[in-house]
């Protein structure tokens, strides 16, 4: 068939319900040939077409199963479908209204009719109640009287119809006022669960701010209270501008096509701009075929939803401005010639308070002078709109006026609250700087970020805002004493901004980054001692994280290495607050108590090291001993014999006591000496601040460590760290560090399943198991295995990093390769980042020796063979 009109005189010639694989066949045929029209026609007439098109095949079911013949019932279509809007696969809303009870023959009839529908293959949302239910549940349920705000008569009953609707429209049933303040309190809720953004990297295309339900939104509140169906009726009411409905409309049309191609790619009615689909999508959409073109789509993407996020704020302030605050007085003070605030808002008492480029970043220094201020009125906005469409094509921080003024919102201690937000919100950072333009809606294609590049670092910003205001300071004290200790706080706000700017931009961003800002400081007129902080902290922005979740941090080596790189203590506070601030922005789980402790471990040992100077480290023998001599006086306090301790300290080696705390060495040697089983098994949370402390003495065996990953894994724990350490007399003395899925400490409820997980471990027989199934969301990425050997001082042992893809059993895989290559595990960092492992271990050979160029050829190359994955197609 060749069109709609084709499609409609079939359905036309079906008389009867008793074939109704022969209808099916004709709906599914019409879904086809809509999708084949994708690309040909009007995203609007498709979406019009299968509302139009559900019509009359509903009409027709209506009539053969004899509904039609009822008096006083009403076959209503609400909610979507009662606007006359189908998406592909969206549902089908539908109302069956009666005056009263229906009777037992009109009850089988609408059974019959609605089975037909789901038998059709359609998504049905129907209800059967009484006029007098439906005002009812309409009046206690906003979400039932939005509904039935767009309802529309398929067939039935006019004049019960028409009843409802005068129910609906009358001024007992949601007056207009109370209806808009439950639909803002409803957005808001709504707004939340995506965080707040609109940037989010895996949007839902119905439900995120600034997409569909944003612009329904708007209609809804309108249309209640002008009763008015058309958008150009509101242009006529003065509700909003021609341009702003044309802008809404392409908005909407742009929404319509990306959900559209996204119910095609699926197979089903998917909102959820899902990773996995989003290449397919960019496809159909005309973007190409590559991860340039997803990027295209979702920069466009993220420009509409600000189109609709700023339309959203300005239409329906105007509403509450007009409808809603002018039944109470008004709070009005004037600032000066050129603003006001009216109810928190400040409104320009002119229409040319943009004339000029520097006066937008004036209005920003007002907001920042006056905390009363809370956003901006909507005529504002509108002006402020206009004025960035004309200033777009400059970049502001060519003039000097807007530079210095700039410079002087940086300085400013109340910047970075509301005058920030509302920059980047309404993208006047954009054409202040284009490195920031770059970056607006720029997709980060991983599991480890939530939030486009932009959004990510305006929630690092917000995250250093944070640390200076007394409120929060008991969140992250030390954080808060650095930056309000720290005379030139703007040079760490320049380095947030620029941390992450050059993304995508290809080769290193760190790097690239340090070079774009030192142009920006010189531009600024920021000296070159400043500038060169501010670059470091750009380039080194993901050092510490490197370090304290990859690196040995009780190993003085690192610690020194670290201290070369660091340099000072400026240096060191600075990037503390930068990195805490990173992790906590980049997504809500990031950061929990195990990686905040490796942080402030790390960060408390350079601290140390730079105050006592690095010229006369203590030598190792000097270490060892100290820890020797407090560890005994402590175990001879606790009533342990001499003999014992001594007896069991000559079966461990050196690094034992270069590699656990006094504490941890004492807890070892009482859960050791006090065993009186075979295996010794122990756990513990207040060992390790945010992580709990699996600590395993027994005698070794092959795929011991792997049969033990393996056993956590099977009870959902995840491991972070391991110490893995072999006596004198080959037993092995394992510490094991786990958490939770979410990140969070493991509750002593569950130390029962640690221990049964040990014992399943030292029971298993044989090389483990590994998972087959890999995650949906991991299936789509290409992480290549990426194996790189670390030199270090210390030449006795061999320093692995390992990348891969992380799936389920990998440490199972790698423990199972490094036993059949005779290789021992002396310790084990391991960090998940998003769908990245990047884990590190410390390794010998069979003969106890760093492991030959031969020997780490060969196990690299079996590693990336092993945990190499191919992304689905």
């Amino acid at each position: 068939m060749s069109s709609q009109q084709a499609f409609l005189e079939q359905l036309k010639t079906i008389d009867n319900l008793d074939n109704i694989q022969s209808l099916r066949s004709l709906v599914d045929n019409y879904h086809d040939w809509l999708q084949s029209e994708f690309t040909q026609q009007p995203i609007a007439k498709l979406v019009l077409g299968r509302a139009f098109f559900i019509d009359n095949l509903i009409r027709k079911l209506w009539q053969l199963v004899t509904l039609n013949d009822e008096c006083e019932l009403a076959l209503v279509a609400v909610g979507g479908y009662g606007r006359g809007h189908l998406n592909l696969h969206s549902d089908i809303d539908l109302l069956i209204l009666s005056r009263e009870r229906i009777s037992k023959n009109c009850e089988q009839k609408v059974s019959r009719f609605v089975t037909s529908l789901w038998d059709l293959g359609l998504d049905i949302g129907q209800s059967l109640r009484t006029l007098k239910e439906t005002i009812s549940l309409g009046q206690e349920d906003i979400t039932i009287a939005t509904n039935l705000l767009e309802s529309r008569l398929l067939n039935g009953d006019e004049k019960l119809f028409s009843e409802l609707n005068k129910k609906i429209n009358s001024r007992q049933f949601w007056p207009s006022v109370k209806f808009f303040k439950a639909k803002i309190e409803e957005q808001k809720i709504r707004h939340k669960k995506f965080n707040d953004t609109s940037y989010n990297l895996e949007p839902n295309i119905k439900e995120n701010p600034g997409c569909l339900r944003d612009i329904q939104n708007i209609g809804w509140i309108a249309k209640k209270h002008y009763k008015v169906f058309d958008g150009s009726q509101l242009v006529k009411q003065d509700f909003m501008t021609d341009e702003e409905l044309r802008e809404l409309q392409d908005c909407r049309e742009f929404l319509w096509h990306m959900r559209f191609a996204l119910h095609m790619v699926a197979g089903r009615s998917e909102n959820r701009l899902l990773f996995e689909h989003q290449p397919a999508v960019a496809k159909l959409l005309g973007y190409g075929d590559s991860k340039a073109a997803v990027e295209s789509m979702m920069k466009r993407f993220f420009v509409m939803v600000r189109r609709v996020v700023e339309l959203n704020q300005v239409l329906l302030q105007y509403f509450s401005d007009e409808f809603v605050v002018s039944f109470r007085p008004w709070n009005r003070k004037r600032l000066n010639n050129d603003f006001e605030i009216v109810n928190g808002l400040i409104k320009a008492r002119r229409s040319d308070i943009f004339d000029t480029p520097a006066q937008i970043l004036d209005m920003f220094l007002i907001i920042a002078d006056h905390k009363k201020i809370l956003g901006l009125h909507s005529s504002t906005l509108r002006l402020l709109r206009n004025a960035r469409r004309k200033y777009e094509s400059l970049e502001l921080l060519q003039l000097k006026a807007c530079r210095e003024r700039f410079m002087q919102l940086l300085c400013h201690p109340n910047f970075f609250a509301i005058s920030w937000d509302l920059m980047h919100k309404h993208g006047v950072m954009a054409i202040y700087n284009h490195d920031w333009a770059h970056i607006v809606g720029l997709m980060q294609f991983d599991l480890f970020h939530s939030y486009t590049v932009d959004e990510h670092t305006n929630r690092l910003i917000k995250n250093i805002f944070r640390y200076t205001q007394s409120e929060h300071k008991k969140e992250f004290p030390r954080c808060s004493a650095i930056c309000n200790e720290f005379g030139k706080l703007e040079l760490l706000y320049i380095a947030a901004i620029y941390h992450d700017i050059c993304k995508g931009k290809g080769g290193d961003h760190s790097e690239l980054g340090a070079i774009a800002v030192k142009n920006f400081c010189r531009l600024h007129k920021i000296s070159d001692s400043d500038a060169d902080m501010i670059a470091w902290l750009v380039e080194n922005h993901l050092l510490m994280s490197v370090i304290a979740q990859r690196k040995d941090i009780n190993d003085p080596e690192v610690i020194l290495d670290f201290c070369q790189r660091v340099q000072n203590e400026t240096r060191l506070n600075l990037l503390y607050a930068l990195t805490l601030a990173d992790i906590r922005a980049t997504n809500a789980t990031l950061l929990n108590d195990w990686k905040a402790s490796l942080l402030q471990q790390l960060y408390s040992a350079t601290l140390n090291a730079l105050r006592s100077g690095l010229e006369e480290p203590a030598t190792v023998s000097e270490q060892i001993a100290e820890k020797r001599e407090i560890a005994l006086d402590q175990l001879l306090n606790d009533k342990l014999a001499l003999n014992d301790v001594q007896f069991l300290w000559q079966d461990l080696p050196n690094d034992y006591f270069l590699r656990y705390s006094v504490e941890q060495i004492c807890w070892h040697a009482k859960t050791i000496i006090n065993n009186k089983e075979g295996a010794c098994v122990a756990v513990d949370n207040s060992r390790h601040k945010g992580g709990t402390a699996v600590f395993i003495y027994l005698p070794d065996r092959e795929y011991l460590f792997a049969s033990i990953c393996s056993a956590l894994d099977r009870k959902n724990f995840n491991i972070h760290d391991a110490n893995i350490l072999n006596t004198n007399s080959k037993a092995a003395l394992d510490t094991f560090i786990v958490l939770e899925d979410d990140g969070s400490q493991v509750k002593k409820k569950r130390f029962k399943d640690i221990y049964d997980a040990i014992k399943e471990a030292i029971a298993e027989q044989g090389q483990p198991k590994v998972p087959e199934r890999i995650p949906r969301n991991i299936k789509q990425f290409n992480i290549p295995t990426k194996v790189t050997w670390v030199e270090h001082k210390n030449d006795k042992r061999s320093m692995m990093q390992l990348e891969a893809l992380d799936t389920p059993g990998l440490l199972v895989k790698i423990g199972r390769i490094f036993y059949q290559n005779k290789i021992t595990i002396h310790a084990a960092k391991v960090a998940t980042i998003g769908e990245r492992a990047e884990d590190f271990f410390v390794l010998t050979n069979q003969s106890g020796e760093p492991l030959s160029d031969s020997e780490k050829s060969s196990l690299a190359q079996q590693l990336r063979q092993t945990l190499t994955i191919k992304p689905a197609n």
